[in-house]
Formats: structure tokens, C-alpha cells, sequence
């Protein structure tokens, strides 16, 4: 079965081409494509990933276009055409995926997306970029061994494999666990799940992007 894809943007060339891109992708299809947020949420079909033009013409917010598409429980992919910092860091601070440019290659675009729905985050120059300067966005202050903890499990280890690897108990790995989560929910960067705390780890470069 095929990615069900929407796209948002308010330039009907823009619509056409990233479409044919997406399309031409074995494993994607564009199910919806509009110039506002609710035009492609009225279209009825379920969606498994929307790529968002972060300045649209019809007033819209950053924060209230990714607030309304995760609402729905559809991830966002922020689909830029030119340097957006600003408008970056407001996507990230409303929960956005990541970010593609819309000059980017055909396979780079397709890339993102299956990184955002394998992974959950698809963290490229110009989203690490526009992360690393917001303050919001700073380390949670974890320990030596509290960043050991989290490298290893949001890079896919289990609990129990992460206490063999640290020579420590599987129950004090969960308790740092559950420390580090407080501490990043405690800087507005909250992480309850093990996806959310990949993106920290990516974030906060304790593990490579992959």
C-alpha cells in the first residue's frame, strides 16, 4: 500500500510539481493537495504525512497549521523554498517533523518523508541549522550518564541491552529514563515516547541523523 500524501501550498505550480515528484515515488501517492490546511483535511481521505509551505497567503499561522494537522494525528513535514530560520523554529516549537527544501532533488524530498514516517524526525542542514540557535531548544542539562542512556536507546536499544552495555540494572536504566523525560518535558521539549526521544538525542546531536 501506497504513503497517502497531502500537500499544502498556495502556488498551484508549486502543487503540480512536488505532486509529480511524489508520484513518481513506487511507494507514494499525493491523496490530497490545497492551499490551505482545511482544504486538504476536508478532502476526507486519510493521510499518513502532510508537507507544509510554513507562509501561506490566507493569514494562517505556523503554529496553528502544524497544531491543526498533528491534531488530526498527521505528522508534518515543513516543505520550505528559500532560508527560514524563524519560520523553522516556530514549526519545530509546534511539532513538525523536520524540513525539506523545495529545490531539493527528487529523491532527497522522498528521502525526507520516508524519514519522517520511519523515524519520525527528518532533521537536514537548514532544520539543525535553525534548531541550534533557538533557546528554547537548549540542552535539558542531562548527566554524563543520563546522555550515555540516551544516546544508546534512542539510537534502538532496549533497556535491557543499554544496562548490559553500561554494566548497570535494566531498573536504573528506567529510572533514567524517566529522569531524562522530566528534564527535556521541564525545558518545553517534552519526549513521551521513545520516537520523541530520538529527536531529542538528534536535536542535541548525542546520535547521527540516519
Amino acid at each position: 500500500m501506497k504513503l497517502r500524501l497531502g500537500l499544502v501550498d498556495d502556488h498551484p505550480a508549486v502543487l503540480l510539481g512536488a505532486a509529480s515528484v511524489l508520484n513518481a515515488q513506487p511507494d507514494m501517492r499525493v491523496a490530497r493537495a490545497g492551499a490551505t490546511v482545511s482544504e486538504v483535511l476536508d478532502g476526507g481521505e486519510a493521510l499518513d504525512l502532510v508537507l507544509l509551505d510554513l507562509s501561506l497567503a490566507d493569514g494562517s499561522s505556523v503554529e496553528d497549521n502544524v497544531a491543526e494537522l498533528r491534531e488530526a494525528g498527521i505528522p508534518v513535514l515543513a516543505y520550505t523554498g528559500a532560508e527560514q530560520p524563524a519560520l523553522l523554529r516556530r514549526a519545530a516549537r509546534a511539532g513538525a517533523s523536520g524540513a525539506v527544501r523545495k529545490t531539493e532533488r527528487a529523491e532527497v524530498i522522498a528521502d525526507a518523508v520516508r524519514a519522517v514516517l520511519r523515524e519520525g524526525v527528518a532533521a537536514g542542514s537548514d532544520w539543525a541549522a535553525a534548531l541550534e540557535h533557538d533557546e528554547s531548544f537548549v540542552s535539558a542539562r542531562l548527566t554524563d550518564r543520563e546522555r550515555e542512556v540516551l544516546a544508546l536507546y534512542a539510537a534502538g536499544e532496549t533497556a535491557e541491552r543499554v544496562a548490559a552495555a553500561l554494566f548497570i540494572s535494566r531498573e536504573t536504566v528506567i529510572d533514567h529514563i524517566r529522569r531524562i523525560r522530566a528534564k527535556y518535558a521541564g525545558v518545553d521539549r517534552p519526549a513521551p515516547t521513545k520516537v520523541d526521544l530520538y529527536r531529542r538525542a538528534v536535536e542535541d546531536g548525542l546520535v547521527d541523523e540516519h
